[in-house]
């Protein structure tokens, strides 16, 4: 590609929460309140799903198949999103892992934990 030219698959990405943030610093920086909290407005939860399955590929470098879970929290979102590790031969035998992914209000991922290994083929025993 020459200087200058997108590929014209790339995304277009949303601003960063540090681009926000320094955008509500700005103006409360004269107000002379101790105020500490962002005045983020939670994304939804379609967007906080999207936005945990875009960031844990990032990450994992691989492709999650779902989001089996996602709840609202005070600081943001937890989602679980299941992720293909190890293809295998036949499909059932292949190991999948579920991971804990915590958003902030503005959907940006600050934490994330694999809470769970299985085979695809593996249902879960619940009495």
């Amino acid at each position: 590609m020459a200087a200058g030219e997108e590929h014209e698959t790339q995304r277009v990405r949303r601003p960063s929460s540090k681009q926000s943030a320094r955008k509500s610093s700005i103006g409360r920086a004269g107000s002379g309140t101790s105020e500490t909290k962002r005045t983020a407005r939670r994304v939804s939860a379609p967007r906080a799903m999207r936005y945990a399955t875009e960031q844990l590929q990032e990450l994992l470098g691989r492709a999650p198949e779902s989001v089996s879970a996602v709840k609202p929290t005070e600081e943001g979102w937890l989602a679980d999103v299941e992720v293909l590790e190890l293809e295998r031969i036949p499909m059932t035998t292949s190991v999948m892992a579920t991971y804990r992914v915590t958003l902030d209000e503005e959907g940006e991922l600050v934490a994330y934990e694999r809470t769970r290994r299985y085979t695809r083929g593996q249902i879960d025993r619940r009495s």
